[in-house]
């Protein structure tokens, strides 16, 4: 089973509660994270950032990438510690699933 998740895509799920006073930079924060993983890194196959319609400051992240080693290389870049160390005193709490791909489709433009 290793060798067979090891070429599947790796798919995480954050949800994350911000910070009222800190919601706007926070989602500043966030924007400039995902539209330069999704620009720089290869791996990086999908990721979205929403906010709870009833509830703006409980935040869900779906992120997809190529294999856990394409996570793991995220984990590396310079616009994933920007975005960690300068949201990290806005963040209320963080829960990260990790998941197994069941059906993953997308339409192109």
């Amino acid at each position: 089973a290793g060798a067979k998740e090891a070429c599947q895509p790796y798919v995480r799920v954050a949800e994350i509660e911000i910070d009222a006073s800190q919601i706007e930079s926070y989602r500043a924060a966030a924007k400039e994270q995902v539209e330069a993983a999704v620009r720089l890194e290869p791996g990086e196959l999908a990721l979205y950032s929403v906010a709870d319609k009833a509830n703006p400051l409980h935040i869900f992240v779906f992120e997809m990438y190529a294999d856990v080693d394409a996570y793991k290389s995220h984990l590396e870049t310079a616009h994933f510690k920007k975005y960690k160390t300068t949201t990290q005193d806005m963040v209320k709490s963080l829960k990260l699933r990790d998941t197994v791909p069941i059906s993953l489709a997308a339409k192109t433009k």
